[in-house]
Protein backbone atom coordinates (compact mmCIF):
# COMPACT_ATOMS: atom_id res chain seq x y z
CA UNK A 1 0.00 0.00 0.00
CA UNK A 2 1.20 3.12 -1.12
CA UNK A 3 -1.11 5.04 1.86
CA UNK A 4 0.68 7.85 3.52
CA UNK A 5 -0.95 6.97 6.53
CA UNK A 6 0.55 3.35 6.10
CA UNK A 7 4.44 4.30 6.90
CA UNK A 8 5.27 3.82 10.36
CA UNK A 9 7.76 5.79 11.81
CA UNK A 10 10.94 3.42 13.14
CA UNK A 11 12.83 6.25 15.48
CA UNK A 12 10.65 8.26 17.68
CA UNK A 13 11.32 11.74 18.67
CA UNK A 14 10.85 11.22 21.91
CA UNK A 15 11.69 15.27 22.57
CA UNK A 16 8.32 15.87 20.38
CA UNK A 17 6.55 13.53 22.38
CA UNK A 18 7.76 14.73 25.31
CA UNK A 19 7.05 18.46 24.11
CA UNK A 20 3.53 17.18 23.44
CA UNK A 21 3.09 15.26 26.04
CA UNK A 22 4.51 17.59 28.92
CA UNK A 23 3.00 20.92 27.29
CA UNK A 24 -0.90 20.20 28.34
CA UNK A 25 0.16 20.54 31.87
CA UNK A 26 1.35 23.36 33.67
CA UNK A 27 3.78 21.11 35.89
CA UNK A 28 7.19 20.34 35.72
CA UNK A 29 8.93 16.72 36.22
CA UNK A 30 10.29 17.90 39.95
CA UNK A 31 6.32 18.53 40.85
CA UNK A 32 5.03 15.49 38.99
CA UNK A 33 7.78 13.25 40.98
CA UNK A 34 6.45 14.93 44.01
CA UNK A 35 2.86 13.90 43.33
CA UNK A 36 3.67 10.13 42.54
CA UNK A 37 5.90 9.87 45.66
CA UNK A 38 2.53 10.85 47.50
CA UNK A 39 0.64 8.57 45.78
CA UNK A 40 3.10 6.00 46.92
CA UNK A 41 3.15 6.71 50.41
CA UNK A 42 -0.92 6.41 50.30
CA UNK A 43 -0.31 3.00 49.84
CA UNK A 44 2.78 2.11 51.74
CA UNK A 45 5.29 1.78 49.19
CA UNK A 46 8.60 1.32 51.07
CA UNK A 47 12.52 2.68 50.36
CA UNK A 48 11.39 5.01 47.64
CA UNK A 49 13.78 6.97 46.58
CA UNK A 50 13.89 9.33 43.10
CA UNK A 51 16.95 9.91 41.03
CA UNK A 52 17.80 12.88 39.00
CA UNK A 53 19.00 11.56 35.85
CA UNK A 54 19.41 15.75 34.45
CA UNK A 55 23.08 15.58 34.53
CA UNK A 56 23.74 12.38 33.66
CA UNK A 57 24.83 12.01 29.58
CA UNK A 58 22.77 8.66 29.01
CA UNK A 59 19.67 10.22 31.03
CA UNK A 60 16.19 8.71 29.18
CA UNK A 61 14.14 10.83 31.45
CA UNK A 62 14.23 13.69 33.74
CA UNK A 63 14.14 11.25 36.69
CA UNK A 64 13.29 7.86 37.79
CA UNK A 65 11.06 7.13 41.10
CA UNK A 66 11.88 3.11 42.20
CA UNK A 67 9.92 1.90 45.03
CA UNK A 68 8.74 -1.61 46.17
CA UNK A 69 6.03 -3.82 48.11
CA UNK A 70 6.25 -7.01 49.88
CA UNK A 71 3.73 -8.83 47.57
CA UNK A 72 2.01 -8.63 44.00
CA UNK A 73 -1.10 -7.26 45.22
CA UNK A 74 0.47 -4.12 46.89
CA UNK A 75 2.57 -3.42 44.19
CA UNK A 76 -0.75 -3.36 41.77
CA UNK A 77 -2.21 -1.45 44.23
CA UNK A 78 0.63 1.03 44.38
CA UNK A 79 0.96 1.25 40.65
CA UNK A 80 -3.00 1.99 40.67
CA UNK A 81 -3.18 4.36 42.70
CA UNK A 82 -0.15 6.21 41.22
CA UNK A 83 -2.12 6.36 38.23
CA UNK A 84 -5.21 7.62 39.93
CA UNK A 85 -3.45 10.27 42.14
CA UNK A 86 -1.37 11.40 39.14
CA UNK A 87 -4.46 11.65 36.77
CA UNK A 88 -6.60 13.70 40.25
CA UNK A 89 -3.76 16.44 39.93
CA UNK A 90 -2.32 16.86 36.38
CA UNK A 91 -5.24 15.04 34.40
CA UNK A 92 -2.74 12.48 32.36
CA UNK A 93 -2.42 8.93 32.62
CA UNK A 94 0.83 7.03 31.74
CA UNK A 95 2.30 7.31 28.14
CA UNK A 96 3.69 3.55 28.69
CA UNK A 97 2.87 0.76 31.50
CA UNK A 98 4.09 -2.51 31.63
CA UNK A 99 4.42 -5.56 33.84
CA UNK A 100 0.56 -5.44 35.69
CA UNK A 101 0.23 -9.32 34.49
CA UNK A 102 3.22 -10.40 36.84
CA UNK A 103 3.58 -7.36 39.46
CA UNK A 104 7.11 -8.24 40.60
CA UNK A 105 8.13 -5.08 38.27
CA UNK A 106 5.69 -2.66 37.09
CA UNK A 107 6.46 0.33 35.08
CA UNK A 108 5.34 3.75 34.33
CA UNK A 109 6.33 6.19 32.02
CA UNK A 110 5.39 9.65 32.60
CA UNK A 111 7.60 11.02 29.50
CA UNK A 112 10.06 13.41 32.04
CA UNK A 113 9.41 11.23 34.96
CA UNK A 114 9.87 6.82 34.81
CA UNK A 115 8.22 4.80 37.60
CA UNK A 116 9.14 1.64 39.08
CA UNK A 117 7.40 -0.60 41.74
CA UNK A 118 9.25 -3.85 42.44
CA UNK A 119 8.56 -6.37 44.53
CA UNK A 120 11.27 -6.93 47.04
CA UNK A 121 13.08 -9.46 45.87
CA UNK A 122 13.18 -8.21 41.79
CA UNK A 123 14.25 -4.80 43.38
CA UNK A 124 17.42 -6.46 44.92
CA UNK A 125 17.77 -8.87 41.58
CA UNK A 126 17.67 -5.73 39.37
CA UNK A 127 19.36 -3.13 41.70
CA UNK A 128 18.98 -0.63 39.47
CA UNK A 129 19.41 2.12 42.19
CA UNK A 130 23.47 0.92 41.84
CA UNK A 131 22.83 0.95 37.92
CA UNK A 132 22.05 4.77 38.00
CA UNK A 133 24.35 5.23 41.16
CA UNK A 134 25.49 9.03 39.84
CA UNK A 135 22.51 10.25 40.00
CA UNK A 136 21.79 12.67 42.57
CA UNK A 137 19.39 10.39 44.94
CA UNK A 138 16.41 11.42 47.18
CA UNK A 139 15.17 9.07 49.62
CA UNK A 140 11.76 9.55 51.37
CA UNK A 141 11.33 8.00 54.65
CA UNK A 142 8.63 5.22 55.33
CA UNK A 143 5.86 5.75 57.18
CA UNK A 144 4.29 4.20 59.38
Amino acid sequence: MNNKTDIKIKNINYQIIRRVFMDKNTINSDQLAEIIVEGIKQKKGEKTVKLDLRNLDSSICDSFVITQADNPRQVLAIADNIEDYVFEYTKQWPYHREGRENAEWILLDYIDVVVHIFLDEKRDFYKLDKLWADALRTEYVDEQ
